[in-house]
């Protein structure tokens, strides 16, 4: 249940029980607390004067005087004191009593009102009550009895309305604490984000979004040992583009880069999830083809430059493939230095070939 659907008497859990046991605690009778109700009528006769008097003095503090701020608000608590105060002689100290206490806590604690001067407010109410009760009493144990009740029953009241005080802060903590917590994790969710991105930047060439040579030689390593882990066939792509010097030279550093972000992009539309496109360096590219016979290497070297020929058919590839021997020691880079001289060779041929 919501706490709006909820009084301040059941959000505090406090029954009949915890009633009973606070007002043990202070010395507080049913009977010496029904004695009050006798006094009652002599009470709502003074009230107005010390209601007036109350906040003449209330006023007369800094502090209190700027929490107040205006008239409607001065004449709004001037009549929820006459009530507090009346209630003070009511001679039933139940639920409905209880609660308004603790509203009078919470609205307290809301426009900011600080232990301090509640508890300074509560002195000069007690006395300008007890003043009242000096002058109509004649009978001065029967008086002692009642202001001892009453300084006890204000008592009662005092421990109510802290209790809301610091209901509110601990409520104010656990909002705050789960705040944090929400922006902790907020904050952890971003940067490991931000992680990941920085990551994969470390990993990608920034022109073509393909794996750079760092990482390219990596995995060409880990995908070796597995080949020769399950006997399985791997092939391995090298080229470049032919003259591509003279493209950079002749139409500019931006015609060249958009010739190899088509490459670039071609690979990743084209390939298979499981190949792996690198960016070598410059003009070089490398392609890791898992699982994958000379023979099917040829066959995507042809539909790549099927492809770029007709993009910019007065440019031209030259391929190197080599399949990783199983049978030997061979390492990733011994592997790419192979097909690095294949492609060379390739060369020696005019227009795109594919030497393996």
């Amino acid at each position: 249940m919501r706490r709006t659907e909820q009084t301040l008497v059941e959000q505090m859990q406090i029954n009949d029980v915890e009633i009973q046991h606070r007002m043990s605690l202070l010395g507080l009778t049913s009977n010496s607390l029904s004695s009050l109700l006798n006094y009652k009528p002599i009470i709502e006769s003074a009230i107005e004067n010390v209601v007036n008097e109350f906040y003449k003095k209330q006023t007369e503090v800094d502090e209190i005087s700027l929490l107040i701020g205006d008239a409607d608000t001065l004449t709004r608590l001037r009549d929820a004191q006459r009530q507090y105060i009346i209630d003070l002689f009511c001679g039933r100290y139940e639920h409905e009593y209880v609660n308004n206490r603790l509203r009078i806590g919470m609205v307290h604690k809301r426009i900011g009102v600080e232990p301090k001067l509640y508890l300074s407010a509560v002195c000069t109410l007690k006395e300008l009550i007890f003043n009242v009760l000096r002058t109509t009493i004649s009978d001065q144990e029967e008086l002692n009895h009642t202001l001892n009740i009453i300084d006890k029953l204000i008592y009662f009241d005092t421990t109510l309305v802290f209790d809301t005080y610091i209901d509110s802060l601990v409520g104010e903590i656990e909002n705050a604490k789960r705040r944090t917590e929400v922006y902790a994790k907020g904050l952890e969710e971003k940067v490991a984000q931000r992680t990941q991105e920085l990551e994969k930047l470390a990993k990608l060439d920034p022109l073509t979004n393909l794996y750079n040579r760092r990482v390219m030689q990596e995995l060409l390593q880990r995908d070796l040992a597995r080949a020769r882990r399950h006997k399985s066939p791997l092939t391995v792509v090298y080229f470049d583009l032919d003259d591509f010097k003279s493209v950079n030279d002749t139409q500019g550093h931006l015609k060249g880069d958009e010739v190899l972000k088509y490459i670039g992009q071609y690979l990743l539309e084209n390939i298979r999830e499981i190949d792996i496109p690198c960016r070598y360096g410059g003009d070089e590219f490398c392609i890791i083809l898992p699982d994958c016979e000379l023979d099917s290497a040829f066959s995507i070297c042809e539909k790549l430059i099927a492809a770029f020929e007709q993009q910019y058919p007065e440019l031209h590839l030259s391929f190197g493939l080599i399949a990783a021997p199983l049978d030997s020691t061979v390492d990733a880079e011994e592997l790419i230095n192979r097909a690095d001289k294949k492609m060379y060779q390739a060369k020696e041929h005019k227009g795109s070939y594919i030497m393996r």
